[in-house]
């Protein structure tokens, strides 16, 4: 094992992420002793590494950081790889921020990221002004493939999938005849929001919707909701933002069933909700559990192998996936490529992921991809199955 392959196996923690971040942003010429001359590309990462919300990152970096290893163990390519890691915290106000530092480190062929919808927008047409290829493992707001951004792609459905799957759970799975939609006035929140409660009227389900910034305190919300009398409440935001919602909701004695979508889909709702309270309450996503899934065994085994025994979370497949696809191009392309190249080559990916098979349309949106619904049951998250399966009658 070569000491690049050493160190990225013993990053696991946020403060490891920023020294590498740190390390990684010097330049260089593509090669040093430590990888026995050979080529050396770097593919940046952009996304929360710190922040209430961070964990979504930390899950992607992670999936990114098991590729990458992965791939510097192949003898038989000419090139090693390193991770150029850029937090912007989730945030639309810090994402052209953490993507310049991105786009001025020439060693940087390509990004995976960002992670979130709001700091996608944000930082988009830095990369595309730069030609820089960016792939994101998780950004899912509709209108990203619309906005003319030149090398964006996604190996997420957007939420007019994950929404409209969403609104058919509820009216033909959970029978709700009155959902309360509430959104987080995010980015991602607000398009979640919107195809979902299309969807629920198309079923001819009474919808009430609200939104409603991050806060410390639900209980004004929750007395809101309450009053409504709401068969079913439906959050579009994060997981830190949720269990407080949830918190509040159960405090005020609603009894009704309590949803959420990709962003709340993490371990830490539970941890910071608590186990009881987060009992009983859904999850969706366009994502499946690769660690309940037989055919990612292997990738399971080599992230936890990886990743200190850490288990893959939320966007950690999707983002591997998306590194995958990156690193393909650069077989193909060897020694000679660039970020040109790599950005037009990308447009012919079709390689089999993790989480499905990795090619894309013009607008550079993942062909075929299928909505999965979690429950919290005793702590855990339990994948109840595909809401097409679920809504069958």
């Amino acid at each position: 094992m070569d000491g690049l392959t050493r160190r990225h196996r013993l990053i696991g923690t946020v403060a490891a992420v920023a020294a590498v971040t740190a390390a990684a942003g010097c330049g260089g010429d593509g090669s040093n002793s430590s990888n026995g001359g050979k080529k050396e590309y770097a593919i940046g990462f952009q996304g929360p590494l710190s922040g209430e919300n961070q964990q979504l990152g930390i899950n992607a970096y992670n999936g990114v950081l098991t590729a990458i290893d992965e791939a510097n163990r192949n003898t038989k390519l000419p090139f090693t790889l390193r991770i150029v890691a850029s937090d912007d915290q989730g945030t639309p106000e810090q994402g052209p921020t953490a993507a310049q530092k991105l786009v001025d480190n020439k060693d940087v062929l390509a990004v995976v990221g960002p992670v979130f919808s709001g700091a996608t927008k944000s930082s988009e047409p830095l990369f595309s002004q730069a030609g820089l290829l960016s792939v994101s493992p998780s950004a899912t707001n509709p209108q990203l493939t619309d906005l003319g951004f030149k090398t964006f792609y996604r190996v997420i459905a957007p939420d007019t999938v994950q929404g409209a799957a969403a609104a058919n759970y509820l009216a033909k799975a959970l029978k709700a005849k009155r959902v309360f939609s509430l959104d987080d006035r995010s980015d991602y929140g607000t398009g979640l929001s919107t195809a979902l409660e299309k969807g629920l009227r198309a079923d001819a389900v009474t919808v009430t919707h609200d939104g409603i910034n991050p806060t410390k305190d639900y209980t004004s919300e929750a007395t809101k909701i309450i009053a409504d009398h709401p068969d079913a409440v439906y959050y579009s935001g994060y997981y830190a933002e949720f269990a407080l919602l949830v918190k509040a909701l159960r405090g005020k004695g609603y009894t009704g069933k309590i949803m959420a979508g990709d962003g709340a889909n993490d371990d830490q709702f539970i941890r910071q909700a608590g186990a009881d309270t987060a009992d009983g309450t859904l999850l969706t996503c366009a994502c499946g559990d690769a660690n309940s899934d037989p055919k990612a065994a292997k990738f399971v085994s080599e992230f936890k192998d990886v990743n200190s025994g850490a288990k893959p979370g939320t966007y950690s497949g999707e983002a591997y996936d998306a590194t995958e696809a990156i690193i393909s191009v650069l077989t193909h392309e060897g020694t000679k490529a660039t970020r040109t190249s790599v950005r037009d080559d990308f447009r012919s990916v079709n390689i089999p992921g993790v989480t499905k098979q990795i090619r894309f349309d013009g607008r550079g949106e993942v062909q075929g991809s299928t909505v999965y619904v979690y429950e919290v049951r005793n702590g855990q998250r339990v994948v109840l199955g595909p809401t097409d399966q679920l809504t069958k009658p």
